[in-house]
């Protein structure tokens, strides 16, 4: 790949390449940096996203789009986003880019000596998960995609996505200028999941500090972070690493790949997973460990999105594929019950895990 400064690599990438990569992308450099495992991959970058966005007309039909565009009207603003999405997505990609992601993408696939790997195209605008603001869940993120064409076109609906409904009622609810967000891309190596969820350095709910969380299901996440399925819920003790609770939930879907469409696909769980604890003592140990050195670095509790390889092994590390700063926490909860006595109630033992 060239050395051109709208792709580079997640190795080139640390914590103040988030105006080129935005935080998302950025931040996985960063941890890569500190001797976290996070997936190989590159970034296309915001100066891509701008270039694009001015040389193809897009810019002049969003801006004159919204300068007519009644904010307070919900569903103007949902048809306003249909049509801004609709034009960046059918406006024509420099072939000189074109060629360059397709390039870094075959790239990509010869550093894991296979052809068209399976990968995540995922958006990463500056202003993402910010410690002030967040938009968690409003862009977009597509997961197992192969193939130039298919790259490309993802890279477009991931830079449409700064756009969506949700992402343009928030940017005026804030007052925010999109102009100051720009959208980089990753394109990043789709790990394969045995399972796979967030983790939280705090309790994400009460604001307590003593507790960590993990949440998770088998296969992808993606599942998890929409909302699609009833996760795992594991509650952990801080300063001592125990298992306070650990909650299997009846997992009724599942995100998978799908071999012949090409995508990660939601499907329904296989009958003898649905019930199964998604992760033993060891792995928890492991994620909790990460998300802990994490919280350290960064000197701010933080949300964690985690997954367990399925090849991987006792004492091997977990791959992280995001984190970013809790933003909303209640005041700090302080128990009024003995937590070791609590604790060994759900201790693995009793759960026929250890």
């Amino acid at each position: 790949m060239s050395n051109s400064t709208e792709l580079l690599w997640v190795d080139d990438l640390d914590d103040s390449c988030i105006g080129k990569a935005g935080a998302k992308i950025a931040r996985l450099g960063e941890l890569r940096r500190a001797g976290v495992r996070v997936p190989d991959g590159f970034v296309v970058t915001t100066e891509a996203f701008e270039r694009f966005f001015q040389e193809s007309g897009v810019a002049s039909k969003v801006e004159r789009m919204l300068a007519r565009l009644d904010h307070n009207d919900d569903v103007e603003v949902a048809a306003a986003s249909r049509r801004i999405r609709m034009a960046i997505e059918d406006a024509p990609m420099s072939p000189v880019l074109g060629e360059q992601i397709v390039d870094a993408y075959e790239e990509l696939s010869y550093r894991r000596r296979d052809l068209n790997i399976p990968v995540a195209v995922r958006s990463s605008a500056t202003g993402e998960d910010a410690c002030d603001a967040s938009f968690a869940g409003q862009f977009d993120t597509l997961l197992g995609v192969t193939g130039g064409p298919r790259i490309l076109s993802s890279v477009k609906r991931c830079w449409s996505s700064l756009f969506s409904e949700r992402a343009l009622g928030y940017w005026m609810r804030k007052g925010l200028d999109y102009r100051n967000n720009p959208m980089a891309v990753g394109v990043l190596e789709l790990i394969q999941a045995r399972s796979s969820g967030v983790a939280f350095s705090i309790h994400p709910v009460t604001g307590n500090r003593h507790r960590m969380v993990i949440e998770g299901s088998w296969g992808w996440g993606e599942s998890v972070v929409q909302g699609t399925v009833t996760p795992d819920k594991i509650e952990i003790g801080k300063s001592d690493g125990r298992i306070l609770d650990y909650r299997i939930a009846d997992k009724k879907v599942v995100s998978a790949f799908d071999y012949e469409a090409g995508l990660i696909t939601e499907r329904e769980m296989p009958r003898r997973l649905r019930n199964e604890p998604i992760l033993n003592e060891e792995q928890i140990k492991t994620v909790v460990s990460t998300v802990l050195g994490i919280e350290e670095k960064y000197g701010y509790p933080v949300d964690v999105e985690w997954v367990m390889d399925r090849d991987r092994r006792p004492g091997e590390p977990v791959v992280i594929v995001q984190t970013r700063p809790i933003t909303v926490k209640a005041p700090p909860v302080v128990p009024t019950w003995d937590p070791v006595a609590y604790a060994s109630k759900y201790a693995f033992r009793g759960l026929g895990l250890g």
